[in-house]
């Protein structure tokens, strides 16, 4: 199995961004140092070093001393990949577990769909929360209401976005769909990037067949029967003003924007009324929303 894998992603490079990493995360980002290229970007104020971390020396890792925020990451480890001369990149969140066959599976996909002569900026799995419920539907955008398309087959589904992690980028597009934008901080940042590729004529691929099993979020909040993720306030900051700041923008399709508009009143109460403490998660997330009305993106400092 291994040999197959290394066969399938000649040429591919793994990216994958720290955050305060425990052993795990470690030990995870070694294994794929044994298929591919790899990149670590650590977003920890305190790194440690890589020999201190116990990390694999064939990964090249990279210290960015301070919380510098999920796109600045992504892009910096990216770059490091294009400079090798990789023409796709796999990315990570540090508590990713993909299979050997995801590994293998999503850059033969990403080859496949370039040789018919698509233009696809990248290809994705469906991942998997058990906590809210399973495997999760991929999107796509409709006015006042996401559509919801089920993982099933084995053919790629055309979808409006894909979480990054898990996510496999053709770096042959980056440079003319740009790099992740930085201002964003953290969240809505894949989202941005696939609304931006595919305003450049680039496709989004949900692959069905491949699960990734992920953790959105904290521990999930129920409200009438159904399950959230659940956040920090400082999360619900990002989320408020980077929903408002592409709001703003007019590349953004309506068909999202009508549906984050719909989504606003009952986010704030569920933030506010059912999450403690629950002034701080309300107070948190109107700065944001204030934030985003008047362009003050970032990271948030003093909070």
């Amino acid at each position: 199995m291994r040999s197959a894998v290394v066969s399938a992603l000649t040429g591919t490079g793994i990216v994958v961004v720290f955050y305060r990493p425990d052993v795990g995360c470690v030990e995870r980002a070694n294994r794929f140092a044994e298929f591919a290229p790899c990149v670590v970007v650590d977003n920890t104020e305190w790194p440690q070093g890589a020999q201190a971390l116990g990390l694999d020396p064939r990964i090249d890792y990279v210290a960015n001393g301070a919380n510098l925020g999920i796109a600045t990451a992504l892009n910096r480890g990216i770059d490091m990949l294009i400079g090798k001369g990789c023409p796709s990149a796999l990315l990570f969140d540090q508590d990713s577990e993909p299979s050997a066959h995801l590994l293998e599976a999503l850059p033969r996909m990403l080859t496949e769909e370039l040789a018919r002569g698509a233009r696809i900026a990248l290809v994705g799995p469906a991942y998997e929360d058990m906590r809210l419920g399973g495997v999760e539907p991929f999107v796509r955008f409709g006015y006042w209401k996401l559509k919801r398309v089920e993982p099933l087959g084995t053919q790629p589904i055309d979808v409006d976005f894909l979480i990054t992690s898990g996510s496999c980028i053709n770096l042959s597009a980056w440079h003319d769909i740009g790099p992740m934008d930085d201002a964003l901080f953290i969240d809505f940042v894949d989202l941005e990037w696939c609304i931006r590729a595919r305003s450049k004529g680039y496709a989004v691929l949900g692959a069905p067949a491949l699960r990734l099993q992920h953790s959105l979020g904290g521990e999930p909040v129920v409200f009438l029967g159904r399950s959230y993720p659940g956040h920090s306030p400082l999360r619900h900051y990002y989320m408020f003003r980077n929903a408002i700041a592409l709001m703003r923008r007019s590349y953004v399709p309506w068909s999202w924007k009508s549906t984050e508009l719909v989504k606003f009143p009952g986010r704030l109460a569920i933030y506010g009324f059912f999450m403690r403490p629950r002034m701080r998660h309300l107070g948190m997330s109107l700065l944001g929303i204030w934030h985003g009305l008047t362009g003050q993106m970032g990271a948030l400092r003093g909070r």
